[in-house]
C-alpha cells in the first residue's frame, strides 16, 4: 500500500490532479483549494489558461508529457504519462514498478467535464461537422479510467459536485472510499448519457440510411435524478423526478418553483397535463386540472377573464385544483384566484408580475400551501414540440410512441352532415377538440363560447361519458358543442347530446356505423365534423 492511502480507512490523499473542463464554473475556486493543500495541478488548453490566469501554479499537460497537442487539439491528454498515472493500482507492486521505471507520477484526482455536445446540437444553425467536432474523446477516456480505478482515484464530472467534494476533502484530508465509489457511479452515468446523446443525434443525422419511420433499434433511458419526492401516487410508494437533459421547449424540468411546498408526484402529473393543454392556444387561456383531467378550461380577452371562466366552468371540481395559464400572471388574475371560497394547489405560468406574486403569497389563507411554478418564458402553439418519444413503463418492458400532437386546425375536418357549423360553432369545436385531447378516454367534452362546461372522463362506455358531460353542463348545454376523442360506436351518444341542446359535434369518425351517427345529427339539425384522427389518452 502506498503512502497516499491509510489502511483501514480507505482514505487517499491527493498529491496530483489533472483538470480539463469545458464548463469553467467553480474551476478557479476548486483549483485554489487544492493548491492550498499542496496538490500539484496539471491542466490542458483553456483550463490551464484559466488556472494560470488566477495566479495559481499549474503545469501544462503538453509540458508534463513532452508531447505537444496535435490534430487541432483532438489529441492532447491521450498519453501513457497521463493514463498510466490514473490507472496504476497503488496496491499492486508491478504497477508501481512500471510507474517508477518510466518516471510516471500517480494522479489521484481527475476533474473533467465534456465538450458541450447537447448544447451544440440544440442550436438550429449547428452543422453536422460542428457537431462531430464537439464529440469529446480524451475527456471520456480520462473519466472512465479514473472511475475504473476508483479504489485509488477520485473523479469529478460536474461543477455541481465541487462544493460537496471540497467539504469532504478539506475535512477528511483526502478522499474516502465511499466518496470515490459515489463519484465513479456518477461518472459512468455521465459518460453513458453523453454517448446516448451522440447516438440519438447520429440516428437522426443518418435517418436517410434506414427505412422511413423506423423506430429506434434500442432504448437506453438515462435521466439524472432532479428531485426526490415525498412519495408517489400513494404514501407507501417511493418516487423521484428524473430530468431529460435533452428535452426542448418549456417543460417542468427547466421550470422553477418560485413559492410553496415541495411538489408531489401527482402535482407533477397534473402540471404536465396543464402545460400540454394551455400551450395549444394563441389567445389568453387558462385551465384547471383535477386528477389529471381538465375540469375547467377557457379562453378570454385577457388572462383575468380566461381564468375566471375556467374556474366557473365547474367551481365544485376546481376547488383544490392545479391551474395552468399561458400568459404572465398579473394582479387582476391573482386577485381572482384568491377570491373567497377558492383554494388552489399549484399555479403554472410563463411568469408572475411582482405585485401578482406578492398577492398570491401574502393575501389568501392558503398562501403557504400554493406552489407557484414559473416556466421562465412564453408558451403557445409556436413553442418547440417535445423532443424524443413518449415512454411508458409496463411490467417486463417499456412502451414507446410518438407524442400525440393535436391538429393545428381541428375544426377544419370533413363536414359529414347536411348542415355545416357556423363560425361560432367552428371556434367552439376547435376549442373543445383541444381540451378533449387532454381528457382520459373515453373522453367527451361540452363547451360553448370558449368555455369548458362539462367533461365525461375515463368511462368504459362512451355513452356514459356523454351523459356525465351533458349533466355537468346542465342548462348551459343549449347551443353548446360536443367533442369526442374517438368515434361513436352507436347513435345513442349524439341522441343524448341533441336532447340536451348541443348544436354541433366534432369526432374522428371511422366507425362502421358512422352513417347512423350522421343520420342522427341530421335528424336533430346538428352539424358534425369528422377529423379523421383520434386522441385516446389512457
Amino acid at each position: 500500500m502506498s503512502n497516499t492511502e491509510h489502511a483501514g480507512e480507505g482514505l487517499v490523499a491527493i498529491r496530483r490532479a489533472i483538470l480539463s473542463v469545458s464548463d469553467k464554473a467553480g474551476l478557479v475556486e476548486l483549483a485554489r483549494a487544492l493548491s492550498s493543500r499542496g496538490v500539484v495541478l496539471l491542466a490542458s488548453g483553456g483550463t490551464h489558461s484559466a488556472i494560470a490566469g488566477a495566479g495559481l501554479p499549474v503545469t501544462e499537460v503538453a509540458d508534463y508529457t513532452g508531447q505537444a497537442e496535435i490534430l487541432g487539439g483532438r489529441v492532447k491528454t491521450l498519453h501513457p504519462r497521463i493514463h498510466g498515472g490514473i490507472l496504476a493500482r497503488r496496491n499492486v507492486e508491478e504497477d508501481l514498478s512500471v510507474l517508477a521505471a518510466q518516471g510516471i507520477e500517480p494522479i489521484d484526482l481527475v476533474v473533467v467535464n465534456l465538450y458541450p455536445f447537447a448544447a451544440t446540437i440544440a442550436r438550429p444553425q449547428t452543422t453536422f461537422e460542428e457537431a462531430v467536432e464537439n464529440i469529446d474523446i480524451g475527456g471520456p477516456s480520462l473519466i472512465r479510467g479514473a472511475a475504473k480505478n476508483h479504489d485509488h482515484v477520485a473523479v469529478l464530472t460536474s461543477p455541481l459536485q465541487y462544493e460537496r467534494f471540497l467539504g469532504e476533502y478539506l475535512t477528511a484530508g483526502g478522499t474516502t472510499l465511499a466518496t470515490r465509489r459515489r463519484l465513479a457511479l456518477e461518472a459512468y452515468r455521465s459518460t453513458g448519457q453523453y454517448d446516448e446523446a451522440i447516438a440519438d443525434y447520429l440516428e437522426g443525422a443518418f435517418a436517410d440510411d434506414k427505412p422511413a419511420g423506423d423506430l429506434p433499434s434500442g432504448l437506453a433511458v438515462r435521466f439524472p435524478l432532479k428531485l426526490a419526492l415525498r412519495y408517489g401516487e400513494n404514501p407507501h410508494q417511493r418516487a423521484g423526478f428524473y430530468a431529460d437533459s435533452s428535452a426542448t421547449g418549456p417543460n417542468l424540468a427547466t421550470a422553477s418553483v418560485r413559492h410553496g411546498k415541495e411538489l408531489s408526484y401527482n402535482n407533477l402529473l397534473d402540471l404536465d397535463s396543464a402545460l400540454k393543454l394551455i400551450r395549444m392556444f394563441d389567445e389568453p387561456a387558462a385551465c384547471v386540472l383535477k386528477h389529471n383531467n381538465p375540469c375547467g378550461a377557457a379562453v378570454g380577452q385577457d388572462l383575468e377573464s380566461a381564468f375566471e371562466r375556467a374556474y366557473e366552468g365547474d367551481p365544485v371540481s376546481a376547488f383544490g385544483g392545479i391551474v395552468g395559464l399561458n400568459r404572465t400572471v398579473d394582479l387582476p388574475t391573482a386577485k381572482r384566484m384568491c377570491a373567497p371560497g377558492r383554494f388552489l394547489e399549484a399555479v403554472l405560468a410563463p411568469g408572475f408580475e411582482a405585485d401578482a406574486f406578492e398577492w398570491l403569497t401574502t393575501k389568501p389563507t392558503w398562501k403557504n400551501s400554493v406552489r407557484l411554478i414559473d416556466l421562465g418564458g412564453p408558451i403557445g402553439p409556436g413553442s418547440a414540440a417535445p423532443s424524443g418519444f413518449d415512454l411508458r413503463r409496463i411490467e417486463g418492458g417499456m412502451l414507446l410512441q410518438d407524442w400525440d400532437l393535436v391538429e393545428h386546425d381541428p375544426a377544419g375536418g370533413r363536414v359529414a352532415t347536411k348542415r355545416a357549423p357556423d363560425d361560432r360553432e367552428k371556434r367552439d369545436l376547435a376549442f373543445a377538440w383541444r381540451v378533449c385531447a387532454m381528457v382520459k378516454s373515453n373522453a367527451i367534452v361540452v363547451a360553448k363560447d370558449g368555455q369548458l362546461l362539462g367533461v365525461g372522463a375515463g368511462q368504459m362506455s362512451r355513452v356514459d361519458s356523454v351523459r356525465i358531460a351533458v349533466s355537468k353542463a346542465g342548462e348551459r348545454a343549449a347551443g353548446a358543442v360536443l367533442a369526442s376523442d374517438a368515434f361513436f360506436p352507436f347513435r345513442d351518444g349524439p341522441d343524448i347530446a341533441a336532447a340536451s341542446g348541443v348544436s354541433a359535434i366534432i369526432q374522428p369518425g371511422g366507425s362502421r356505423r358512422d352513417d347512423e351517427t350522421v343520420t342522427a345529427c341530421d335528424e336533430h339539425g346538428m352539424a358534425m365534423v369528422l377529423t379523421g384522427r383520434r386522441h385516446f389518452r389512457h
